[in-house]
């Protein structure tokens, strides 16, 4: 580690170099449950730096062929795309700028955290709605990494629908400006015999000449975050080619972002919510289908373990609020504590509905709820304006934080988190979802996005045992057979990483597998830029760096 060190500074890279025992272990993890210790933290103070560092790499791969990139800001991925083993890349130090926003566009760095980024947008009336629930705590480049979605996801779709352009630096250590090109733009650009024009060039012909199969091979569902999304580039009805949307979601595996261009949408200034407490689920599903036919805004939720979590440590929410703001939620609480005393629900349900008028959304608002009456659900509350369901966005936003930081002996295992299935099949998926986890005696808190048919689930285990990392791959088997069964996607927001990557191949088949290969060999032929992901995933790796020591 010391001779790294050196030889990067001695190749004149004037980054930030950090190789201390504390950093190392501090960035050996994200939210996921792998811990893979990095020899090397590196924060570059500009474009440049990234360059001589992707040069460096790319000029010693021959000598060290473990050497590689791997970009981080917030750490916040809960599939391990934040981590490895050789030179992490933190961009939340130095590329923190946010250049200029306007009432429709935006251009930040990838280490802008989301939290100051929409401060800077509603000064705007304006936001990019895309944000997910670890909204407080997540980088755009992050965001972009993933292709980020949350619980506006339902109306607005996700992040890769905001992406306008970007700027990346490649593996011949140069830094391309990346947009929508027209045809005849791009054919300038495949004429250039550079290295740019080399890669339009092989994505184009990829692309063209599988794009019956490509097309067929993208997932049926609302939400995806799996794979490359060769589906997406090249449009033949228009003529665009945009190769922003194969960025979005590569979870930095083709090349590093240091700048990203983002449209945005007018802020809503009239909501309201729905909040239903259900005792039982057994209907859920054709409770999620009758919302749906009112088409909401947004449709979340969370189980009674969650709320019981954020009751019994309550103080946790001052970190976030202050302790005005958890007085405040303390006093919204009291109406519900006569429910709760009833029992608590087994999930509550949070219906949004935007409108024009105030008196709009009060009739959205009640035409639900009498939708509703027929399923005789424990409560429902008429909250007609956002203000008084925050008690329960607040709830919802921050469970995750809950189950990480306050549960003792049991830790949070995010390996069946992010699954999504097309609404319509849910009457008959949950219960068999429900049946695969009791057979492995999971305590697994639900939440999620109900609207899109993707749910949240994240058992809580003792890791540190082998019988229960033994549950982890049988498991994960069923309930990856489920979803695919259904038509559904193993990830809608959180990617694939280290958890989801070694199932690719069978979500896709072996033509598709083949070409993200192809696309993963155009832009990355040394990979240098975060192994172990996407189509360089091996489910023996990562179950070989499942973490032990949560202390």
């Amino acid at each position: 580690m010391k001779l790294l060190k050196q030889e990067i500074k001695a190749a004149g890279i004037s980054c930030e170099i950090d190789d201390s025992q504390t950093t190392l272990e501090n960035y050996s993890h994200d939210a996921s449950l792998f811990e893979v210790r990095p020899k090397i933290v590196v924060s570059p103070k500009s474009a440049d730096d990234l360059k001589k560092l992707i040069r460096f790499v790319s000029g010693n791969k021959t000598e060290d062929e473990n050497l590689s990139i791997t970009a981080r800001s917030g750490g916040t991925c809960m599939s391990g795309g934040a981590i490895n083993d050789s030179i992490i890349v933190d961009f939340a130090k130095n590329f923190s700028h946010i250049k200029s926003v306007s009432e429709n566009l935006a251009v930040v760095e990838p280490g802008v955290f989301y939290r100051d980024f929409e401060v800077a947008t509603l000064k705007k009336n304006a936001i990019m709605p895309s944000f997910p629930a670890s909204r407080e705590i997540c980088t755009i480049g992050g965001m972009v990494a993933n292709d980020a979605g949350g619980e506006k996801s339902l109306s607005y779709g996700k992040t890769i629908n905001y992406v306008s352009s970007l700027k990346a630096v490649l593996a011949d250590g140069n830094e391309y400006s990346i947009r929508p090109l027209n045809l005849q733009e791009l054919n300038a650009k495949m004429k250039d015999a550079n290295y740019e024009g080399q890669i339009y060039k092989k994505v184009y012909e990829l692309i063209d000449n599988n794009n019956d199969l490509i097309q067929r091979a993208k997932p049926k569902v609302s939400k995806n975050s799996t794979g490359y999304n060769l589906w997406d580039v090249w449009n033949r009805d228009s003529e665009v080619f945009d190769l922003t949307k194969l960025f979005v979601g590569s979870q930095g595996t083709l090349g590093l972002v240091t700048e990203v261009g983002l449209k945005l949408v007018p802020a809503q200034e009239y909501s309201g919510v729905l909040v239903c407490f259900m005792k039982k689920t057994d209907e859920l599903g054709e409770v999620i289908n009758t919302v749906l036919e009112h088409h909401p805004a947004s449709f979340e939720s969370f189980d009674n373990y969650t709320l019981k979590l954020s009751l019994k440590f309550f103080p946790y929410f001052r970190k976030t609020l202050g302790w005005k703001g958890l007085f405040k939620l303390a006093v919204s609480l009291l109406p519900d504590v006569f429910i709760f005393m009833k029992g608590v629900p087994k999930l509550i349900l949070l219906v949004e509905f935007n409108g024009t008028t105030q008196k709009e959304v009060d009739e959205k608002i009640k035409a639900a709820h009498i939708a509703l009456n027929p399923f005789k659900l424990e409560a429902v509350e008429e909250d007609n304006t956002e203000a008084k369901a925050w008690k329960f966005r607040i709830m919802r936003r921050e469970s995750f934080n809950l189950l990480r930081k306050k549960v003792k002996n049991k830790h949070t295992a995010p390996f069946i988190d992010d699954l999504v299935v097309p609404p319509k099949h849910l009457p008959e998926f949950l219960p068999k979802l429900r049946k695969i986890i009791n057979k492995y005696k999971l305590l697994a808190t639900v939440a999620g996005h109900m609207g899109d048919g993707n749910f949240h689930i994240i058992p809580l285990m003792e890791l540190e045992k082998k019988s229960e990392r033994d549950k982890l791959l049988p498991a994960m088997k069923e309930i990856n057979e489920l979803v695919l069964g259904y038509g559904g996607s193993l990830s809608g927001e959180h990617n694939d990483g280290l958890i989801r990557g070694p199932w690719l191949k069978q979500m896709y088949g072996e033509k598709v597998y083949e070409l993200f290969k192809q696309t993963k060999e155009i832009f990355d032929p040394d990979n240098i830029f975060n192994p172990h992901k996407k189509t360089d995933a091996d489910w023996q790796w990562s179950y070989g760096h499942i973490r032990d020591n949560f202390t």
